[in-house]
């Protein structure tokens, strides 16, 4: 992987590339005329990572840019400040105040309903295992702005952390948060949406592990919740009650402590 800037960049956008580049211990290539189709095929790269004022994007041949952004999330979100609900928020039971663990980031979509959700009072904790994913993420918590301050105010609250789940799961002391969420990748995909296509390419596609289930339930004091396809399999293989959700292809399993 490379790392370079947009075109024209400032001394500022110059000396991040390099920070992150460093980070990501990836080749830091200024970017002078050159494409990045031609970056890409100079270096026999199998990707770069384009660091702009307020943007990272990492472009791959064949594949769309995977940059950060709220995309349903906002809307999601947008429902519970008019006093609707939200499936995920629903069947984990979570409560303003409330402290979660995401295992599985992604985009932080899931993240930033939860945050709003639980408030200024409370906590989440986004676990990523890409770096590429994490770094972009992590990025576009602090700047990306949507227009509404509380929505902002709540993406800036998530805690990303770079790891694989199964690793910070085993570190953690009992009974450390209220709830710990798994939305692994599906095996089973749903929709055709172009923009999973190269989030796909970076996530760590490995299934939920038995032993990530027994510590989530040693670390959550209120609930374990898993979001998966419906005819996935995975909630009866791992101990979950399977909850559907209206008509849809996905579904959530939850493992309720202490009942």
């Amino acid at each position: 992987m490379l790392v370079t800037t947009s075109e024209r960049p400032v001394e500022r956008t110059v000396t991040r590339a390099r920070q992150l580049a460093a980070e990501l211990q990836a080749a830091f290539v200024p970017r002078r005329n050159m494409t990045l189709r031609g970056m890409q095929s100079k270096y026999s790269a199998d990707g770069v990572l384009v660091v702009m004022p307020k943007e990272l994007r990492y472009v791959s041949e064949g594949l769309p840019p995977l940059f950060f952004h709220p995309s349903m999330a906002l809307i999601r979100v947008k429902r519970l400040r008019d006093g609707g609900n939200d499936a995920l928020v629903t069947v984990s039971g979570l409560q303003r105040g409330d402290s979660v663990l995401d295992c599985t980031a992604g985009l932080c979509s899931d993240s930033l309903v939860l945050s709003y959700a639980a408030g200024p009072e409370g906590k989440v904790i986004a676990v990523e295992a890409s770096p590429i994913l994490h770094t972009i993420v992590r990025e576009g918590l602090q700047t990306y702005e949507t227009g509404f301050p509380d929505i902002d105010a709540a993406m800036r609250r998530i805690e990303p952390l770079l790891g694989f789940h199964d690793d910070v799961l085993e570190k953690m002391k009992d009974n450390s948060v209220d709830i710990v969420y798994f939305d692994p990748m599906f095996e089973l995909a749903v929709g055709a949406s172009t923009s999973m296509k190269p989030l796909r390419s970076q996530a760590h596609g490995e299934p939920l592990s038995e032993t990530a289930v027994r510590n989530a339930v040693r670390v959550a004091r209120k609930k374990v919740v898993l979001k998966d396809h419906r005819d996935s399999g995975q909630f009866e293989r791992l101990g979950f009650d399977r909850i559907r959700v209206s008509t849809s292809a996905v579904a959530y399993g939850v493992i309720h402590i202490n009942e």
